[in-house]
């Protein structure tokens, strides 16, 4: 069996991030800060470390600022090397894309999730392809990040794998849930997927994060345009198919997922990537001690009146 690499990844960030809002009117979602880079940083520099070459962004409206992001930027470079910056100017240099690595294609209409990665399909063409969620942070304990671990599983098996985590059972109802089967070293046969079922009907707590690598077969199945829940053209329904004619697999990961595209997540995210700063991070834990003991102290008023 001849398993061909992962050289392109699509990112979904076409989105109006309406749980942010009025923060993100303006700007896109993908570009709140969690510690010291903006979400789309994080996610891009995950599938950097997995051997990404071609990172294909699928955008909408005002979405200018995430190719800008990954730009040059001559003057702020100077100035930065002018005042001796060396370590910022490093940071800024490093997320520099390369000439004909960054792809963007429009989302025209809020189709779906399935409809966004049909998008790409010119791009990506017969190879298969990851896809990355940017509101889906996966923090690992510096160890490789979640696509690494995924592409290193996928070398030895080919064919489609999805990253799961587990989750409460009364919280399925939140997620698409795997169907398992036979499980083989890391990869576990994936049967089917159901998209969030009540607690007494899901087959699992293995719940889909927001990380695929996929054949280019999905196309096949986005390209009927079939209108699944909510009433728009959902990847899972496409994933459902794909999972009756090609091998699929899941894996569990090592590390952490945060949902960074709800605020308590995103706060969540912040404390957690602080935590871990070198420069900051002892710091962020005192402060976190520090509100704990507030709230404990006020709790204490409020229950001695």
């Amino acid at each position: 069996m001849t398993i061909r690499p992962i050289r392109k990844a699509v990112f979904p960030v076409a989105g109006l991030g309406t749980r942010f809002l009025p923060a993100t009117k303006a700007m896109p979602k993908e570009m709140l800060p969690v510690n010291d880079r903006p979400l789309i940083q994080h996610v891009v520099e995950e599938a950097k470390e997995a051997g990404i070459e071609e990172f294909i962004f699928i955008t909408g409206r005002h979405k200018e600022l995430l190719e800008e992001h990954f730009d040059e930027h001559p003057e702020l470079q100077s100035t930065l090397k002018a005042r001796g910056k060396d370590s910022v100017l490093k940071k800024i240099e490093d997320l520099i894309m390369p000439a004909g690595a960054l792809f963007l294609t429009r989302q025209p209409k809020p189709l779906g999730l399935g409809h966004a990665i049909w998008c790409a399909s010119k791009l990506v063409g017969n190879e298969p392809f990851a896809v990355i969620l940017p509101d889906v942070l996966v923090k690992t304990a510096k160890g490789e990040g979640c696509l690494k671990q995924m592409v290193d599983v996928y070398n030895e098996t080919g064919g489609n794998l999805i990253a799961v985590e587990d989750v409460p059972r009364e919280e399925v109802n939140k997620y698409g849930i795997v169907s398992p089967g036979a499980i083989r070293g890391k990869a576990i046969e994936v049967k089917g997927l159901v998209e969030k079922p009540e607690p007494e009907d899901a087959p699992s707590e293995m719940s889909v994060i927001g990380r695929y690598i996929l054949q280019p077969e999905v196309f096949d199945h986005l390209s009927a345009f079939e209108k699944g829940a909510g009433g728009e053209i959902q990847l899972t329904d496409a994933l459902d198919k794909l999972i009756k004619t090609q091998l699929f697999n899941a894996m569990r990961f090592n590390g952490k997922t945060h949902d960074s595209g709800s605020r308590l997540g995103f706060i969540q995210a912040n404390m957690a990537y602080g935590l871990d700063d070198p420069e900051i991070g002892a710091r962020v834990e005192q402060l976190i001690l520090e509100y704990a003991d507030q709230i404990k102290g006020q709790h204490n008023v409020a229950a001695a009146e």
